[in-house]
């Protein structure tokens, strides 16, 4: 049985709902971690609802701080925890997805995820997988969770971006050329990059602003 997740939403500019933003947080925030993103990004894509959850997981010691799944060289689980928690957090994320769009009446098509470092790790792992395309993922901060299984379990291919600053110390920038590598080999055609410069494992006004083009190009705005 798949896990309710809490979810904070900001409404659009117009009061008209006619694509929905799904931000989706790193290990240890929350999702009003990147709702305050919403802020700057509305008034670009007023008929834009912007929402997002909460991690199923709490994390011992941080109270207000989610993970999707264990990080074994963080937190010192198992390989074996890690995996069961990602595919149980995989089914987490697509039910409260499908959920999201029958509530919101809109199609796939009308959905971004906009994922920030282990966010970007689940929106890149579930979104090839779906049964149908969204309109795009923003990858930033992150990497693709098992590449070596993409080719074989892809089932829509969407646009992405990935995103990512040049001194990360946590999630290395070699990440990006890596997914982008096999996304690319899985039969992705547009796939798009982008490198912030003297950024470390955040979100540069830079990429912020080169997210917004990629999302009002893929939502036809």
């Amino acid at each position: 049985m798949t896990r309710v997740l809490n979810a904070g939403r900001r409404a659009p500019v117009s009061g008209t709902t006619r694509s929905v933003v799904v931000f989706v947080h790193g290990y240890g925030a929350n999702g009003a971690d990147l709702l305050g993103l919403a802020d700057p990004l509305g008034e670009h894509l007023p008929d834009t609802l912007f929402v997002a959850p909460d991690a199923p997981e709490t994390i011992p010691g941080m109270p207000f701080g989610y993970q999707w799944f264990p990080i074994p060289w963080l937190d010192g689980s198992s390989e074996e925890v890690a995996e069961r928690g990602m595919r149980a957090a995989v089914d987490d994320l697509n039910a409260f997805l499908d959920a999201l769009m029958v509530d919101e009446d809109v199609l796939p098509e009308q959905v971004v995820l906009f994922g920030f470092s282990q966010g970007s790790m689940m929106s890149l792992h579930i979104a090839p997988r779906r049964d149908d395309p969204v309109a795009g993922v923003i990858a930033f901060s992150g990497r693709l969770l098992a590449p070596e299984t993409l080719t074989d379990e892809v089932r829509v291919r969407m646009p992405v971006l990935l995103v990512h600053g040049d001194q990360d110390d946590m999630v290395p920038v070699q990440s990006l050329p890596e997914a982008a590598e096999a996304l690319q080999k899985a039969g992705f055609q547009d796939v798009f990059a982008h490198v912030m410069k003297g950024t470390g494992h955040g979100i540069a006004p830079d990429g912020l602003g080169v997210a917004l083009a990629f999302m009002r190009d893929k939502l036809g705005l």
